[in-house]
C-alpha cells in the first residue's frame, strides 16, 4: 500500500486532539471535543484494514500476527511501566488487581478497581481493546472471498449493535462489544471499498465535506454542546472521506511535519499521559495557571511520544521486521 499522506495527516490531527483533550481535562480546562480524535482513528482504522488486505493472499493467522506485532510490543512496555510505577507507589491513586491486570495486557474489557469502568491500566488503551476486536472480526472475514467480506463485517457489527440496543447491562463486557462505535470501523471499511473502486467524491465535494466537519466540530466546542458517537461518527466519516477526495485529486499540500507526526501518532497516543501527569504535578506545585499547564502538558506529551517513537517504536519495529525476513529467508543448500 503506497503512503496516503491524507491518512497520515488525519492520524496526526487525531492524536494531537486526544493529547489536548487529556491535557485540558487533567488541568481543569475544557477541550472535550478532542476526544473525537478517537472517532477519526476508528474510521481510519477500518479504511486501512480494507485497503491493505486488497488482493493479498493472507490468512487470518498471518493478518493477526502482523497486527499483534505492530500494536502489542509498545503497548505492553507502557503498561509494564504503569504496573511497576504502581507497585513502587509512584501512582498513588492506582489500584492493582490481578483480573484487571490480565485484562490490561490481553485487551479484555475488565472492570477497573479504580472506579469500575471498562478501561485498562493505561486508560487510553480502551480504544485498543476495540481495535483488537476489530482485527479479530476482520481476520475472520478473510476466510471469505474478497467480495463478501464487507457484507459479512456489516452483518456482524449490525447484529452486535442491535443487540446492544436491546440489553441493559451497564459495565458488563457484553455491552462493551455492542456499542455503536463499532460502526465507525465498519464505515471506514466501506470508505476503503469506495477508494479501491475509485468511487470517492470529487475534490470540490471533498472540500465541502472537510469544511462541514471542521465547522461542526468547532461549533460543538464553542457551544459546549454534549456530543456522542451519534454526532461525532458522521463528522469523522465526512472528514476522512473529504481528505481522501483531496488525495485522489492530488490537491493535498505537502506537509512533511504533519506526515511525520502521523508516523509517530501511535507512540504519541500511548505515552502522552505520562508526561501530562508529571507536568500537572509540577504546574500545581508552582501555582501555574491552568491553561498554561494544559498547553505545556500537551507539548510535553507530544514530545515524549516523538522520543519514544524514535527511541523505541521505530527500532523495535525494525528489529521485528528484520527477524521475520531472516526467518523467512530460505537456507542455502550445502554444495555437493
Amino acid at each position: 500500500m503506497k503512503t496516503l499522506y491524507g491518512i497520515q495527516y488525519l492520524r496526526a490531527i487525531a492524536a494531537l486532539a486526544v493529547v489536548l483533550f487529556h491535557a485540558a481535562e487533567r488541568s481543569g480546562e475544557n477541550f472535550a471535543i478532542g476526544a473525537a480524535g478517537v472517532d477519526v482513528f476508528f474510521v481510519v482504522s477500518g479504511f486501512i484494514m480494507m485497503v491493505i488486505s486488497h488482493n493479498r493472499q493472507q490468512t487470518p493467522a498471518s493478518f493477526l500476527r502482523e497486527r499483534i506485532l505492530r500494536i502489542v510490543p509498545s503497548y505492553w512496555i507502557v503498561t509494564s511501566i504503569m504496573v511497576f510505577g504502581g507497585a513502587l507507589g509512584l501512582f498513588p491513586n492506582l489500584v492493582l488487581d490481578l483480573p484487571h491486570l490480565i485484562g490490561s495486557y490481553f485487551f479484555l474489557p475488565v472492570p477497573s478497581p479504580n472506579g469500575g469502568a471498562l478501561w485498562p491500566l493505561l486508560v487510553q488503551g480502551w480504544t485498543l481493546n476495540y481495535e483488537m476486536f476489530f482485527y479479530l472480526a476482520f481476520a475472520a472475514t478473510l476466510l471469505l472471498p474478497e467480495g463478501r467480506r464487507l457484507a459479512a463485517l456489516a452483518l456482524l457489527f449490525g447484529l452486535l449493535v442491535a443487540t446492544g440496543l436491546m440489553i441493559d447491562a451497564p459495565g458488563e463486557p457484553l455491552l462493551f462489544y455492542t456499542q455503536p462505535i463499532l460502526l465507525e470501523f465498519l464505515a471506514g471499511a466501506v470508505i476503503g471499498r469506495l477508494w479501491l473502486g475509485g468511487q470517492v467524491p470529487r475534490t470540490e465535494t471533498g472540500l465541502m465535506l472537510i469544511a462541514g466537519a471542521v465547522l461542526a466540530f468547532a461549533a460543538i466546542y464553542l457551544t459546549n454542546m454534549d456530543f456522542s458517537t451519534a454526532i461525532c461518527a458522521p463528522l469523522a466519516i465526512a472528514l476522512v472521506l473529504g481528505v481522501l477526495a483531496l488525495e485522489k485529486g492530488e490537491a493535498l499540500p505537502p506537509l512533511p511535519g504533519l506526515a511525520y507526526l502521523g508516523d509517530a501518532s501511535y507512540s504519541i497516543y500511548l505515552w502522552h499521559t505520562l508526561a501530562i501527569s508529571v507536568v500537572l504535578k509540577i504546574g500545581l506545585a508552582l501555582s501555574l495557571p491552568a491553561p498554561l499547564i494544559a498547553w505545556i502538558g500537551a507539548l510535553a506529551g507530544t514530545l515524549l511520544g516523538i522520543l519514544c517513537y524514535e527511541g523505541l517504536e521505530r527500532p523495535l519495529q525494525h528489529f521485528i521486521k528484520h527477524r521475520r525476513l531472516v526467518i523467512r529467508r530460505p537456507r542455502r543448500q550445502p554444495a555437493e
